[in-house]
């Protein structure tokens, strides 16, 4: 297992008025901060020798399994982009050849340092900043995006969590606006082995069926439009 997370992102979190929330929020950051940071993650060998992570430890598995938003909800010319636990999407992903305007927020300071490095480099029109901070608090006013985007990350968090989550997206999206995000799909053949492994990097995920996931997601007064079926995710584009 990693060692532990240090004082700063403690710190952070409940600086950020995220008690109930703070022991799971510290450990998703530190998990990705590591990654980012590319230490070494000292794992069992049993974990060593399972498939999914020798495709992990090469490079190209994240990219399998990460959620293609832009097929279901393409962000358009001039619209306002909200991508929350953004990583360093705006330097994967081709915010310019969308002509969109790229707002973040994350919980991983290393990757918000980075984006708010590289970003303006890269198109200081379409790039707006990256906020430090957790899903449920989002650092925005109300009803400033068309769309908001979070993928790669409900599954570390209960499902109470993301009421918190689906109620200040709802609170910041325009009238008509779109959100798009992915859940773990328990159905899927990888889900469970990818489970122990983010276990063991650090980060428990939680395995919850997608019934379950849909009826909270209804409860927050929110409309499936659409979804697709991923490798590992199920992505959705929902309007309030």
């Amino acid at each position: 297992m990693s060692k532990k997370p240090d004082s700063q992102l403690q710190n952070l979190f409940a600086a950020h008025h995220s008690s109930d929330w703070q022991e799971k929020l510290v450990q998703v950051a530190y998990r990705f901060n590591r990654e980012y940071q590319r230490e070494t993650f000292e794992l069992p060998a049993e974990v060593q020798a399972m498939p999914i992570f020798r495709e992990w430890i090469g490079g190209s598995f994240s990219g399998r399994i990460a959620s293609p938003f832009w097929e279901i909800a393409k962000p358009q010319k001039n619209q306002h982009c909200l991508d929350i636990g953004c990583g360093i999407s705006f330097l994967i992903y081709p915010w310019r050849d969308w002509q969109a305007f790229f707002y973040g927020q994350e919980i991983s300071n290393v990757a918000r340092d980075t984006l708010n490095s590289r970003g303006p480099q890269l198109n200081s029109k379409l790039f707006k900043g990256v906020e430090l901070g957790a899903a449920h608090q989002l650092n925005y006013p109300s009803e400033q995006f068309d769309i908001a985007i979070a993928t790669g990350f409900s599954c570390y968090f209960p499902l109470e969590y993301w009421n918190a989550v689906l109620a200040e997206v709802k609170r910041v999206l325009k009238p008509g606006g779109h959100f798009v995000f992915d859940v773990l799909n328990l159905e899927q053949p990888l889900a469970e082995d990818w489970a122990v492994l983010e276990t063991y990097l650090g980060a428990e995920v939680f395995l919850e069926p997608l019934a379950k996931c849909e009826k909270t997601i209804k409860a927050a007064g929110a409309k499936i439009v659409t979804h697709k079926s991923g490798e590992l995710f199920e992505l959705y584009k929902v309007r309030f």
